[in-house]
């Protein structure tokens, strides 16, 4: 039996005065709405991805403040995710380019216009910013990526 291996992914929810960060991304020739997110790295850690891919996806350097929920995700019988999705509070809107040619635009966007939108990339975008408004959520610290360091020091 082939061993199950989902992908590692990460998004962060970017939330400044009631909306919500959206990047704009051309998937199969549609625009779809989106956390800034993407696929975990070797040897980079879970918190340090949500950092790069909020930058490379947004232009935002910020920390994320909690981890909202894991989630498992099957997009098809042969495609699977297991999603760490945080979440970072913004002071004020800010406007910014993506790094990532990839990402055709954003925006800021309330709850509503979210839900409201056919356009999501997939349900977990509605999901996971239901979850943060609902307040579920955990510190980072539950998050331990010290013994990352191991395999790093085992190849000189």
């Amino acid at each position: 039996m082939e061993r199950y291996k989902p992908n590692v992914t990460v998004a962060c929810i970017v939330h400044c005065g009631g909306k919500f960060l959206m990047v704009e991304e051309i998937i199969d020739g549609k625009s779809v709405f989106n956390q800034p997110a993407g696929h975990l790295e070797a040897g980079e850690s879970l918190i340090d991805a949500c950092k790069r891919e909020l930058w490379e996806e947004t232009g935002i350097k910020a920390e994320p403040s909690r981890l909202v929920g894991i989630y498992q995700f099957s997009a098809s019988a042969e495609l699977a995710f297991l999603r760490f999705t945080f979440v970072c509070e913004l002071d004020e809107l800010i406007q910014s380019e993506p790094q990532d040619g990839a990402i055709h635009a954003l925006h800021w966007l309330t709850p509503a216009e979210i839900n409201d939108s056919r356009h999501l990339r997939s349900q977990l975008v509605s999901r996971c910013i239901d979850d943060y408004l609902a307040g579920k959520g955990t510190e980072l610290c539950i998050l331990d990526s010290e013994l990352l360091s191991i395999a790093a020091s085992s190849n000189p």
